[in-house]
């Protein structure tokens, strides 16, 4: 008689979780209340770091990733924790030094990482090798990690010689990471076979649900000898994220893979995460439904929420269809890579910035020039070569592995950042997020950390206070509509929420609200006249009227300026450099001149319609 297969679980709730679902923003402390009751369910693992967190710790909720991991490690003392790692990324958008990976692996592994879930965005063998042999000399769990993509180029054998890779690594489990929900039941049960033949690690699945099938692909899977699947406790499974902790556990109950899990435990964390979820409504994914079209635009489960908040961010939200169905073309033409951080970010940017400019490729990120350049590694597919002549020129791309280029950098970062870092892994924070970590860095000396509100900014269903009516234009009026004259006045306003205010009108006697949506910004000059060239969105800076104004061609931040006033310039020159999407972007001269006025800072959020440096 065979013995009984026990199924191991990972639990994501605590990082891929409210990653798919909730732009990344659970805070710490939601997690830490729950924490001992996630830690006698049973679990193989809980993934709790990595992935998209160091970034929104820094960025957004202005809590110390490294804090976060150690605060963690201490409220999960049974229970592995596991972190995603990308390779020779980091956890960053470029490659890294090896000297910088080594200690990074290094810290993360004394601050209580037991699992590193080791992937490439490239499934390039030569840009993990450095980060896995740097866990297993810190005798911690590494795990090689297939992406798992469909493609004209992606076959049953290629996937099976990468599995083999990783065993020959030393890794010591193999995990398939679905990141986008593109396995189907039969292809799944293809894949396992083959692997579970060729490779004697323990297998792994990662699977979205955003398709619709996640749940039958883990029953396929386990059935044909998978060893581990990941799932998300109930409140934060579905759509973008992955299938429900406790209806997986329910499902395998009583057979020969049965976890072992209690079900009422986990009904207890599934009502904990429940309420918790209802705190961060502000940020939840627009895709929580099942949605097929994935087999055609392949975003991954943890993108597309926060793609539809930079959309949204932008104003551009009903763009996204459009942004869907450009992102396989530009897929195409970078050579059908898997659409996993950061080359999801790289593809999906560049596909924003085709549909917004209107033409493809006017706009060319940094981080598609080096991918382009082959700094992410080597393309399965073939790239578009007039495509890459447009972002590199006659420059020959690069052939050897990225990281061989790169020369030591922890010294030279511990000397940039000076004492402003209070640890190594202050340095690393910097290594990986420049600008953020040293606003970071600032906002914890003075004392002045304060994570974005949970709240949108302006209440809704409450009554607003009513200020004095405005000074900049008549109270009393009349006005004529279709030759109907009415008498008008304004008996104030409420606050101004962005761009749009309502105003408390009498109209004929007769009080009535109104809400009115600013497109121009109307300012008294110093001589008594009325200034309207000023960008929309309440924005301070001159609107861009002119063929000779600096623009942004999409909403983002600035993190270089690259000229001063009076210094001349040639038409194409990079002028400054904005980060939009999380990728950097260069903006360049519209025509040759002088520089006369610059409007911006680095650390400024700007917006297209203004101007942000004139050219005369």
């Amino acid at each position: 008689m065979n013995a009984k297969k026990k199924l191991a679980i990972t639990e994501l709730a605590l990082r891929d979780g409210h990653q798919s679902l909730l732009a990344t923003r659970m805070r710490l402390d939601d997690m830490l209340p729950i924490c001992e009751k996630l830690d006698a369910i049973g679990y193989w693992s809980i993934e709790a770091w990595g992935g998209a967190t160091f970034d929104t710790c820094l960025r957004y909720l202005k809590e110390g990733p490294w804090v976060r991991l150690r605060e963690l490690n201490k409220a999960l003392p049974n229970t592995p924790i596991q972190m995603l790692l990308r390779g020779q990324n980091l956890l960053g958008y470029r490659h890294y030094a090896d000297d910088v990976v080594k200690k990074f692996v290094d810290m993360a592994a004394a601050n209580g990482v037991d699992v590193f879930r080791v992937f490439d965005a490239m499934n390039d063998l030569r840009n993990v090798r450095t980060a896995v042999n740097q866990v297993k000399a810190n005798n911690k769990h590494a795990e090689g990690t297939i992406c798992y993509t469909t493609s004209p180029v992606h076959t049953l054998e290629y996937f099976v010689d990468l599995g083999k890779g990783f065993e020959d690594m030393g890794c010591d489990t193999l995990a398939i990471k679905d990141m986008a929900g593109l396995l189907t039941p039969s292809a799944t049960r293809e894949l396992i076979t083959a692997l579970k033949q060729a490779v004697s690690i323990p297998l792994h699945l990662h699977s979205h649900a955003t398709a619709g099938v996640a749940e039958i692909v883990q029953w396929e899977a386990v059935k044909a000898g998978c060893d581990i699947i990941d799932t998300a406790i109930s409140p934060l499974a579905g759509g973008t994220s992955h299938p429900p902790t406790e209806a997986m556990v329910a499902a395998f109950a009583g057979t020969e893979y049965d976890t072992g899990l209690n079900l009422v435990a986990l009904q207890e964390v599934a009502a904990y995460f429940k309420e918790v979820r209802k705190k961060y409504a502000r940020f939840e994914s627009d895709a929580t439904g099942v949605d097929t079209r994935v087999f055609v635009n392949q975003i991954p489960g943890g993108m597309i929420s926060n793609l539809a908040n930079q959309l949204r961010d932008q104003g551009a939200l009903e763009r996204m269809d459009e942004v869907l169905d450009e992102i396989p073309r530009v897929r195409e033409d970078f050579g059908f890579p898997p659409l996993v951080t950061p080359t999801s970010q790289i593809v999906g940017t560049q596909a924003v910035l085709n549909v917004i400019s209107g033409k493809k490729y006017k706009v060319i990120t940094n981080e598609t020039r080096d991918y382009l350049k082959g700094l992410y590694g080597r393309a399965l597919g073939t790239i578009n070569e007039d495509v890459r002549k447009l972002a590199i020129g006659d420059e020959e791309p690069v052939c050897i592995r990225p990281a061989d280029l790169l020369k030591p950098e922890m010294d030279a970062l511990t000397r940039e950042i000076g004492d402003k870092a209070k640890s190594v892994e202050d340095v690393l924070s910097y290594a990986l997020f420049p600008t953020i970590a040293m606003e970071y860095f600032d906002e914890r000396a003075s004392g002045e950390l304060k994570p974005e509100p949970l709240n949108a900014p302006a209440s809704e269903g409450t009554a607003p206070e009513v200020i004095a009516a405005p000074t900049l234009a008549p109270t009393e009026f009349n006005i004529t509509i279709h030759g109907e004259k009415y008498h008008i006045k304004i008996e104030g306003s409420g606050h101004k929420s962005e761009d749009i205010r309502p105003f408390y009108v009498k109209v004929d006697n007769i009080l009535e609200e109104v809400t009115v949506e600013t497109l121009t910004e109307v300012v008294p000059t110093h001589n008594g006249s009325i200034d309207v060239r000023k960008a929309s969105k309440g924005s301070r800076r001159p609107k861009a009227t002119r063929d000779n104004d600096v623009t942004t061609p999409m909403p983002g931040r600035i993190v270089a300026v690259n000229v001063a006033v009076g210094d001349a310039v040639e038409a194409g020159q990079t002028v400054l450099t904005v980060e939009a999407m999380k990728m950097e972007n260069q903006v360049h001269a519209p025509v040759s001149g002088t520089i006369t006025a610059i409007h911006v800072a680095v650390g400024d959020n700007v917006n297209p319609d203004e101007c942000l440096i004139e050219i005369n």
